[in-house]
């Protein structure tokens, strides 16, 4: 869906900026990414995890040459459970049980040394967020204050960052939050995280959900955007309003006003169109204060699961080109 321009003025002291939102990409590299994509301008790229199938150097050198064809002057990106040897921990335990034990030229050789890869990716001028808050400010003089995580609810071992589903994760950002940092100008924009929030964009075809402690932390936090990827089957967006007060303990089932939110896209649309011979080669939604679905801080939160790699094979899902207003730096 498209949402059109309208006639009215944008809201003073609004910046409306172009997001490029993408995940799960699983070692892509541009020469499989349409042109229409490559050339379309945004401000931020978003790259919600998944760079890889198997963490190793050659395949993060073609995440690195698909990121840098996009038109973008600023490119942001996480981790995802694929990508485990950026988790240390996770891929120091994985190399110690293997057997037999691997060669460590060959370790190095296919894998790199720890840090390498984070060199790479900043060699290339593409900025890698660690768990946390980040503040940026933009090229078109909006600030940008971004929550990133890549940790997803898992019981398998040897991926990296994940934690056990019956164990709380400690969304730092969100859930410590206070009425009085809500509005302050520390609020966050953006919460970009690898997994989704349990109940919006996550049902897989085995029932698995997403993450009940990330919806809690994101419903208090309500940012203007929460994206993610992970779950594959959940690609889509959705825009979701909030009930007023949020809950103490928020649930997708008491805390969103369902008569109020909007399913903007998701993949029955896709896979309706494709058995019409129609393949988009992306989605667009725009919300900001000169748009006909104008988004309202803290009343309202996007949402929007952008898993790039189909469960079929190599199907192709469209990536997002999201447009939201951000206030200046």
């Amino acid at each position: 869906m498209s949402a059109s321009i309208s006639t009215s003025a944008p809201t003073e002291g609004k910046i409306k900026t172009r997001f490029l939102v993408l995940s799960d990409t699983h070692a892509l590299d541009h020469r499989q990414l349409p042109g229409t994509v490559l050339h379309r301008y945004a401000g931020v790229v978003l790259h919600c995890g998944d760079l890889t199938n198997d963490s190793t150097i050659e395949e993060y050198e073609s995440s690195i040459r698909l990121l840098q064809a996009l038109n973008a002057p600023l490119k942001l990106v996480i981790a995802g459970n694929h990508d485990f040897t950026l988790d240390g921990p996770v891929f120091s335990k994985r190399l110690a049980e293997t057997r037999p034990r691997l060669d460590d030229k060959l370790v190095k050789k296919i894998y790199g040394s720890f840090g390498d890869v984070k060199r790479l990716f900043k060699q290339a001028g593409i900025t890698f967020l660690d768990e946390g808050n980040h503040s940026i400010k933009l090229q078109n003089g909006a600030s940008l204050n971004i929550y990133a995580s890549p940790y997803t609810p898992s019981c398998y071992r040897g991926w990296g960052f994940q934690y056990h589903p019956n164990f709380v994760h400690k969304f730092l950002c969100t859930s410590a939050r206070t009425r009085t940092e809500e509005s302050s100008a520390q609020k966050i924009d953006i919460i970009m995280t690898h997994g989704p929030p349990q109940g919006i964009l996550d049902k897989t075809d085995s029932g698995v959900r997403g993450c009940p402690y990330l919806f809690k932390a994101t419903a208090r936090a309500r940012p203007l955007m929460h994206c993610f990827g992970h779950i594959h089957e959940g690609w889509g967006a959705k825009l979701v309003t909030w009930r007023q007060p949020i809950s103490t303990e928020p649930s997708h089932l008491t805390d969103i006003i369902k008569k109020k939110s909007l399913l903007i896209e998701d993949l029955s649309t896709i896979k309706e169109e494709r058995s019409l011979g129609i393949s988009r080669k992306y989605c667009t939604t725009s919300h900001s204060s000169s748009d006909l679905l104008p988004l309202s801080r803290g009343a309202q939160t996007l949402f929007v699961n952008a898993a790039f790699k189909g469960t079929s094979g190599s199907r192709i899902q469209p990536p997002w080109f999201v447009d939201l207003d951000l206030s200046p730096a």
